[in-house]
């Protein structure tokens, strides 16, 4: 199981219940990105024999990207702008060039990403089951796929090097550690 070094800040889950809307918006550009990215790790020669389990991954992000639009339509919310999270930003922006330390660095921020969405799912479906019963029922539906995916990518980066993803995974929990403390004005899942 993932560690994490740092907890989520206790000013976000009050932001993000106040400002369901843009949260919800945030959320589907997440799960759009998220399939991108499965599909753009189709790129590295080490990943050509787990091509199917990426797709299998990226066809999951697109339902849940259907069902997060899906949502917004009920509700008469705008799919609109994504806004730029710091947090991933800061992860992606540390990824190494040189093919199997690039591969690695970046299996393991898609293994923090969907480790954290695994747990922030997780605690929305438990504060929203009284304020919005439907929503709570839809995140408490995905904690098991996001938990899998993490699984898988972590699995991934360590078939490629055990003792390399190992030193790279204490880096990034460092690192994203320092990120989730840096405050963050716009309400989001990340």
């Amino acid at each position: 199981m993932l560690l994490f070094r740092e907890k989520i800040p206790a000013e976000w889950l009050p932001k993000v219940l106040a400002n369901l809307p843009s949260v919800l918006v945030d959320h589907a550009h997440l799960e759009r990105k998220a399939a991108t990215t499965s599909i753009n790790l189709e790129k590295y020669r080490d990943l050509f024999p787990r091509v199917d389990e990426l797709n299998a991954i990226a066809i999951e992000e697109l339902q849940h990207f259907q069902l997060v639009l899906a949502i917004l339509k009920r509700r008469g919310i705008p799919f609109g702008q994504p806004q730029k999270s710091p947090w991933i930003t800061g992860l992606m922006k540390s990824i190494r060039n040189g093919v199997r330390h690039q591969v690695i660095d970046h299996l393991i921020c898609c293994t923090l990403i969907e480790g954290r969405s695994c747990e922030k799912f997780q605690i929305l479906a438990d504060a929203l089951k009284t304020l919005d019963p439907e929503l709570a029922t839809f995140y408490a539906s995905l904690v098991e796929s996001e938990g899998n995916h993490y699984a898988t990518y972590y699995l991934m980066a360590k078939e490629l090097d055990a003792t390399e993803t190992q030193t790279r995974l204490s880096f990034y929990l460092d690192l994203e550690a320092e990120l989730i403390r840096l405050p963050n004005p716009f309400p989001m899942l990340h």
